[in-house]
């Protein structure tokens, strides 16, 4: 395979300098990529397609006349990040995970943060996600996160910034650790030369974490995963995360709230259980106490958080800290909480609800990013600069009918990755999802799930939106 034609153009490339040198992280991948002919390589492009389609790792997309079960596209030459580089990462994102828990904690009992002016009480108070229902219950350990998808980009300059927190249920890890089987599959003798730090603990961590919290500490805890169910468009990544921990995996018509303890229904009669890893929306997840017309949650399981005979990851609440608006004031709690500056930077956001942006946005549409509140997936965005006439206007109506709803940020020029498209390597735009583990220790998987806009001049990732992944490298040096 070769790169000889490849072309970084005006961004910042992962692989290559601007003069067309790899940078030194690269080199021994480049070496063994240059070495491939293309017949080689098209054959492990399609055995690890096929070992895809045979495992089934799929993600569903919503409203698609075409269908909604999709194999994963996944791109054969991964992203690979230094030591130094990572190391970096991960005292940033450790900082960040420890502010915004300590957040969680004080809106959901004293709001401190909200009387002393730090972050004006309206903008938590009236959040979507914020539960009042929860006010006053103390979770096991005081954690409210404890799985964190930060998501990550690189500017035309190399810095990285974070572009979200996903802090209820952050999907993708287990492509992660798909990705890596597959890549390793596909070239088993590259691993150990290049040296690279595993991911396949991922699961262990996970469970360990779930136990860390179990509110039962005179019984061994039984675990479980929570899932809305096979129509979910995370159904795969439930079922694959609780036989990679050798747990249950159990819907809400699975599970009863007794004497205010929780039990599974089992062959052989009730079970209690202790802890799960939800992936159901607090919406959904009690209909005695939020939507009563959820058919996937379980009433009276909120009565067992708060007697404290029952323990859920994430915990309830904390989807206030996923609205777009409190990414605005992750610095500000970094800064009130730890007394520290943030260690990596933000997007610069602009707020619709402030009347010193709003002019700004309704203004200049054309030129910026809007993103509503509380939307994911891709959803619920306006790419001002690509976007038609239409659209922008849809947007300005929308913005001026509930300006809390939206924030607005500049475009970042995404740094761009060689990928393999149209018989070629190609730049194609990439960001970085690490996945963070709040438990006794905060556990990083090195590296994460990287990204990828296959769509030529896309900087929309999601897979939703015809974005695929990459099998992401951290290195145990910097070369």
């Amino acid at each position: 395979m070769t790169f000889e034609d490849y072309e970084t153009g005006d961004f910042f490339d992962e692989m290559f300098e601007p003069s067309g040198e790899a940078r030194p992280h690269y080199r021994k991948l480049l070496e063994r990529y240059s070495r491939l002919d293309k017949e080689d390589f098209d054959r492990k492009r399609q055995a690890v397609d096929l070992s895809f389609m045979r495992a089934g790792i799929t993600f569903t997309v919503y409203n698609d006349d075409r269908g909604t079960e999709r194999i994963m596209p996944f791109d054969l030459m991964p992203r690979i990040i230094p030591k130094s580089e990572w190391e970096f990462l991960e005292r940033g994102l450790k900082q960040r995970i420890i502010a915004l828990n300590l957040f969680l904690k004080d809106i959901y009992h004293e709001q401190k943060i909200l009387k002393d002016g730090v972050i004006p009480p309206s903008y938590v108070l009236g959040a979507k996600n914020f539960r009042r229902e929860i006010m006053g219950i103390d979770l096991p350990r005081d954690i409210y996160i404890h799985v964190c998808g930060t998501d990550l980009i690189r500017d035309d300059k190399g810095n990285y910034l974070v572009l979200e927190d996903n802090a209820r249920c952050p999907s993708g890890v287990s492509y992660v650790l798909e990705n890596r089987n597959a890549l390793r599959r596909a070239f088993p003798n590259l691993f150990p030369r290049a040296g690279v730090r595993p991911v396949e603990h991922y699961a262990e961590e996970l469970l360990k974490m779930l136990q860390y919290i179990n509110p039962n500490p005179n019984r061994a805890p039984v675990v479980g995963v929570l899932t809305p169910g096979s129509y979910n468009s995370a159904y795969f990544e439930h079922c694959f995360l609780a036989r990679q921990m050798g747990v249950e995996i159990v819907e809400g018509r699975d599970l009863v709230v007794r004497d205010f303890k929780v039990y599974m229904r089992t062959t052989k009669g009730l079970q209690q259980i202790d802890v799960v890893y939800r992936r159901i929306d607090d919406d959904f997840i009690d209909p005695s106490v939020f939507r009563e017309d959820s058919t996937l949650g379980v009433p009276g399981l909120v009565s067992a958080i708060r007697a404290g005979n029952f323990a859920m990851a994430n915990g309830l609440g904390t989807g206030v800290a996923d609205d777009k608006v409190m990414y605005y004031f992750v610095p500000r709690m970094i800064k009130y909480y730890l007394g520290e500056d943030p260690i990596l930077q933000s997007v610069e956001t602009y707020l619709a609800s402030e009347e010193k942006d709003y002019g700004f946005i309704i203004n200049n549409l054309d030129k910026l990013v809007v993103k509503s509140a509380n939307e994911a997936g891709g959803y619920g965005m306006l790419m001002g600069p690509w976007a038609s006439k239409e659209e922008i206007e849809k947007f300005r109506d929308l913005i001026k009918a509930d300006p809390r709803n939206f924030i607005a940020q500049s475009p970042i020029s995404l740094s761009r990755h060689p990928t393999y498209a149209d018989s070629a390597f190609e730049g194609r735009h990439i960001d970085l999802r690490p996945y963070i583990l709040y438990g006794e220790d905060i556990t990083i998987i090195p590296g994460g799930l990287t990204r990828v806009a296959l769509t030529k001049g896309s900087l929309v990732v999601n897979s939703s939106q015809g974005g695929g992944t990459k099998d992401t490298w951290v290195l145990n040096s910097d070369e």
